[in-house]
């Protein structure tokens, strides 16, 4: 009974954490074999622990992933041409510390958003904060965040995120206005945060689609100059899976 006090304490003080790791150790037996010092690195390691996985948990529900997708389910049988080992290699995450730049390009179906995702879901395994925007909904939004006087606020907002997809590049020319906003983002993120941009035209596709030249260069400067670049090939893996689940004879 003397130990109920203590869990109340230690819910009051929400050490949920160390609240149930200490329940557990009142129900074992010869848990005072162990010393006092042992006893309370346990209790420590649950607590950290547990908020660890909240903080994750939170992490994952702001950066509004598209796909629940992580890096150790990526399906390299698949013939598009994925390199397995810069997988590997950027699922180590030193290219946000480093602040450089992914740009995903391939046909519809190859899988670029379910990858990108992946690796953002990675970054916020790692303690980075991400965020999966669809850039043609994030330009609509811009000019009502101008017209209700929220944009400096998403610009900043946008700003500190470490992880940011960019997801469906280029399916629009860019209009004047468009540009602009596209390269205040870029600006603000240069070379300390970075980007993942997901887009159905090929690299050298992208100036014509930006339109104005010397923006263009300005915008590809800041996003393409310091990325990797994963250019995907191959038939669509949504035609594939439902040409492998059709009913015998279909078709």
């Amino acid at each position: 009974m003397l130990n109920h006090p203590t869990l109340d304490k230690l819910e009051a003080l929400r050490f949920n954490g160390m609240v149930k790791a200490l329940t557990e150790q009142m129900s074992v037996p010869d848990i005072d074999d162990l010393s006092f010092e042992e006893r309370l690195g346990l209790l420590v390691d649950r607590e950290m622990t547990e908020r660890e996985d909240r903080r994750l948990k939170t992490r994952l529900r702001q950066a509004k992933l598209r796909q629940s997708a992580c890096v150790e389910d990526i399906d390299y049988r698949h013939p598009r041409g994925l390199d397995k080992s810069l997988i590997l290699d950027l699922a180590g995450c030193q290219w946000i510390k480093r602040h450089l730049n992914i740009m995903i390009t391939g046909p519809t179906g190859v899988g670029k958003t379910w990858i990108a995702c992946a690796l953002a879901q990675k970054a916020c395994r790692e303690g980075y904060r991400a965020l999966y925007l669809r850039l043609p909904k994030l330009l609509q939004e811009l000019p009502i965040a101008k017209g209700d006087g929220t944009y400096i606020n998403l610009l900043t907002r946008l700003a500190k995120i470490d992880v940011l997809i960019l997801d469906d590049w280029g399916l629009s020319k860019l209009m004047a206005e468009q540009r602009r906003d596209l390269l205040e983002i870029l600006e603000d993120r240069y070379d300390s945060r970075s980007t993942i941009v997901t887009s159905q035209l090929p690299l050298d596709k992208w100036h014509d689609i930006i339109g104005d030249p010397t923006l263009a260069d300005a915008i590809l400067d800041r996003l393409v100059h310091n990325a990797y670049k994963i250019n995907l090939r191959g038939e669509s893996m949504r035609k594939r899976k439902t040409l492998l689940t059709a009913p015998m004879g279909s078709g």
